[in-house]
């Protein structure tokens, strides 16, 4: 399938992106930092082609078996990359958001990769609606996360007067921070989209918005976790 053969080689081109991310850490040299962009935009590219022939091929949306959730979420934190590196000029973001890209494609590789028909539960317009707008969350809330860990680690240098080699490559604490919080906004507003329209889909499939199995338990825990840090951010203060 032609589907599989893009996704290994976008796959590949995001394993370069990230060694080429990881050299650049170490040397700091701005054009092996400009290969590892393109690798990255590369990755991209190829994977947005195939998950379009992958829905085109099964005739569903491309997050249907564990195979195809791993490769689109990988799909999402690379869009949400792009969105935060053009939105910053910062492509040294990269050292810490397309190891996980890597790492969601790799998973991914490893995984059953025939095409499945859907359940009659999922013979829905609602699976495309829910889908989308879940992965899409959780994709700019693991920008959250990435950016969040670039935060503390170049805190921690600057409070300890103890300069290491993320310093000299990392964005500024401000604009880490105003990164991470409209990820945050955006993440927190598709996520809670993401659970109304599944509680919806719910409804309309099993006569119930809502059932408390271990995935909705979670998704509401998440939830309830980032509308917290969102409300100390903006009535307390914390950054």
């Amino acid at each position: 399938l032609m589907n599989i053969l893009f996704f290994h080689l976008s796959w590949a081109a995001y394993l370069l992106a990230t060694l080429h991310y990881l050299i650049f850490a170490a040397a700091k040299k701005r054009i092996i930092l400009t290969v590892a962009h393109y690798f990255a935009l590369l990755g991209f590219l190829l994977h947005t082609a195939s998950l379009g022939l992958r829905a085109y091929e099964s005739g569903h949306a491309p997050w249907v078996t564990l195979f195809e959730s791993l490769s689109f979420f990988g799909w999402c934190v690379g869009l949400f990359y792009l969105w935060s590196e053009r939105q910053t000029g910062q492509r040294a973001i990269g050292v810490f958001v397309l190891p996980l890209v890597a790492m969601l494609t790799s998973g991914a590789s490893f995984l059953p990769r025939a095409l499945s028909d859907l359940p009659p539960s999922l013979r829905s317009p609602w699976l495309w609606v829910h889908g989308s707008f879940s992965f899409l969350g959780h994709a700019a809330l693991a920008i959250v996360f990435c950016t969040g860990l670039m935060y503390l680690l170049l805190e921690r240098q600057v409070k300890g007067k103890y300069f290491k080699s993320v310093y000299y490559f990392l964005p500024p604490l401000h604009l880490l921070d105003d990164l991470g919080y409209r990820c945050l906004t955006l993440g927190f507003a598709l996520l809670s989209v993401g659970i109304i329209t599944g509680a919806i889909w719910a409804e309309q499939a099993w006569g119930s918005y809502w059932s408390w199995d271990p995935k909705e338990t979670c998704s509401l825990i998440t939830w309830m976790i980032y509308a917290f840090l969102l409300h100390a951010r903006l009535l307390v203060g914390w950054r």
